[in-house]
């Protein structure tokens, strides 16, 4: 299969996942706070930009914006400069977190890629909605607590769900598969980012 059809089949599958999470709200996890709901919904773009590249994170972002606009349940996210535009930057963090850290490790690159994609997501939505008028800025700490959460969700999912991955292409049948194993995955991942 080319690269280009690896691309638009993950980029259509991650973006179902994202719309699946929307719609049976199983993305969304009811929070007392302005924002109203902590979200998962970030986790596909984060997975596009780390196993497919930029191209595919900024794609699925897109997705998770358009529902986030369409499904508005405040005005906050009624306006497309919040609700769409961050969540283009999700996938492109995490792949650049990615591209940091693998080297070093696979394990602190996918950290960094859920770590920076949430990041990105959460400054990125305040930061416009304080611009915008739509919260000041003291409300931003009743939402750290959220924020955290997200970040650690992100991660714990972005390492199962890469890691199966990863295994699943290498032919691997155990997550402890051949504990020297990082070498032959960087190499696998650099041939498949070509």
């Amino acid at each position: 299969m080319s690269p280009s059809a690896r691309k638009a089949i993950a980029t259509v599958i991650l973006a179902a996942i994202s719309i699946f999470l929307g719609i049976t709200r199983l993305g969304f996890i009811p929070v007392p706070n302005v924002a109203g709901d902590a979200t998962i919904m970030h986790v596909p773009a984060i997975l596009g930009g780390v196993l497919q590249g930029p191209v595919v994170g900024i794609l699925v972002g897109a997705f998770f914006g358009l529902f986030s606009l369409l499904n508005a349940g405040n005005p906050i996210f009624a306006d497309p400069l919040v609700s769409i535009v961050p969540r283009l930057f999700i996938g492109l963090a995490a792949y650049l977190a990615f591209a940091c850290f693998k080297r070093v490790s696979l394990y602190l690159a996918w950290i960094a890629a859920g770590l920076f994609g949430t990041l990105t997501n959460t400054i990125l939505v305040l930061s416009l909605a304080i611009f915008r008028g739509y919260i000041t800025p003291d409300v931003v700490v009743t939402i750290i607590p959220q924020a955290i959460a997200e970040m650690v969700i992100a991660i714990v999912l972005t390492i199962a769900i890469a890691r199966g991955i990863e295994l699943y292409q290498s032919g691997k049948d155990s997550w402890y598969a051949g504990r020297d194993d990082g070498d032959i995955l960087d190499r696998e991942y650099d041939n498949k980012m070509q």
